[in-house]
């Protein structure tokens, strides 16, 4: 059975397909505020789609990872921004199965509930009678501007070693620092945010590398260091996903100078729509068998090592693939892909853009080579 045709997942594609009017009417302000508008934010929170992972026990829905995967590939599909941010909120409302119950009842009583996290830096929590003072920047903090509430990594440096922890902060201890200048995924807000020796108790942290599940889930049993990449992996799918649809659209009517054929009789161009569809395809299929393979060790309490390496790089090739599909979609539709009414031009940059996430990195590729051939993954984010 195909995972997007499951009933819970039906329902949320329902949703995001009623969507579509609404991003049409506020997209050119995602790019010129760099961020999402509020009612675009208050409607993705509307259809659920910050609570994917909140466990069952809190009143959420507890999906499966390709039942995530599936929900958040088709909002990256509408835009790629919506499906970075979807990825990354509903992807932390699964720390209602890290931190205490009643925490986690409390944060996610809000309907409205979304936790900016950024995990591309590390703070300094220094140990305090009840929990840390934590001081950091952090980079990368897609949603901030929506966020109730933060997560930033820091490190515990007690007795000479270094834990890394998982340290939760509200949103009015939390500086925001205007850095997100850029080209793609413009209206995602990922920008720098930071504390101060912000007093953080020791219920709202947990670790990052080896926490102690709350809930019973399956899936809270594999810590956030080998969860946090599969939040966003679906997004460059669904960016090309998208980009096949727009430009599958764009063939029946666009032709070429100097050829009076529109695209779509064009053998190249026949082709080259049978390639991309072979590439998402394949891309999807391996990145969904590699995460089966994780979780049905995972569930034998087998050693995960091996299958969470398949599953880096089948992160790295989903977003490869991805790429490939946009660019050769756009070098077929020609000169009209740079223009801003194009869909094709904003799927190049959000791609480019999506594809540098260290989660999608070639590096993921090392790291299965390494295992592959009998040694250490040589690092300890896996």
């Amino acid at each position: 059975m195909r995972i997007d045709h499951s009933p819970v997942v039906a329902r949320y594609l329902e949703a995001i397909a009623g969507l579509a009017p609404l991003v049409a009417e506020l997209r050119e302000q995602f790019d010129r505020d760099r961020r999402l508008p509020p009612a675009m934010f208050a409607a993705l929170a509307s259809a659920g789609l910050f609570r994917l992972w909140l466990p069952k026990a809190l009143g959420g829905p507890e999906l499966s990872p390709l039942e995530f995967m599936a929900v958040v590939e088709h909002v990256a599909a509408l835009d790629g921004s919506l499906g970075w941010i979807v990825g990354n909120g509903a992807g932390m409302s699964r720390i209602g199965g890290y931190v205490p119950e009643p925490v986690a009842r409390r944060w996610f009583s809000d309907p409205g509930a979304f936790i900016a996290s950024a995990t591309g830096a590390i703070g300094e929590a220094l140990p305090s009678d009840g929990g840390y003072r934590v001081s950091g920047r952090w980079p990368f903090g897609s949603g901030a501007h929506g966020a109730t509430l933060f997560m930033g990594l820091a490190a515990d440096k007690t007795d000479g070693e270094s834990r890394l922890l998982c340290c939760y902060m509200n949103r009015e201890a939390v500086e925001l620092d205007d850095t997100w200048h850029v080209s793609g995924l413009r209206g995602t807000g990922s920008c720098h945010f930071q504390v101060r020796d912000v007093f953080v108790p020791a219920a709202h942290t947990h670790s990052f590398l080896e926490p102690s599940p709350s809930q019973p889930g399956l899936m809270f049993r594999l810590p956030p260091a080998t969860l946090f990449p599969w939040t966003i992996a679906a997004v460059p799918l669904g960016i090309a996903r998208g980009a096949i649809e727009s430009f599958v659209t764009l063939a029946e009517t666009r032709s070429r100078s100097g050829n009076s054929a529109v695209l779509r009789d064009r053998e190249t161009v026949q082709a080259d729509v049978g390639r991309a569809e072979a590439l998402y395809r394949s891309a999807r299929a391996f990145l969904a068998d590699a995460m089966t393979d994780l979780m049905a060790d995972a569930e034998r309490g087998e050693p995960t090592t091996n299958a969470r390496a398949a599953y880096r790089a089948a992160c790295a090739n989903a977003a490869e693939s991805a790429s490939r599909i946009v660019h050769l979609l756009a070098a077929d539709a020609g000169a009209i892909s740079i223009f801003e009414s194009c869909p094709l031009e904003r799927a190049l940059r959000d791609i480019q853009a999506a594809s540098q996430h260290v989660a999608m990195s070639p590096n993921n590729y090392v790291i299965a080579g390494r295992i592959r051939l009998g040694l250490d993954p040589g690092t300890a984010r896996l």
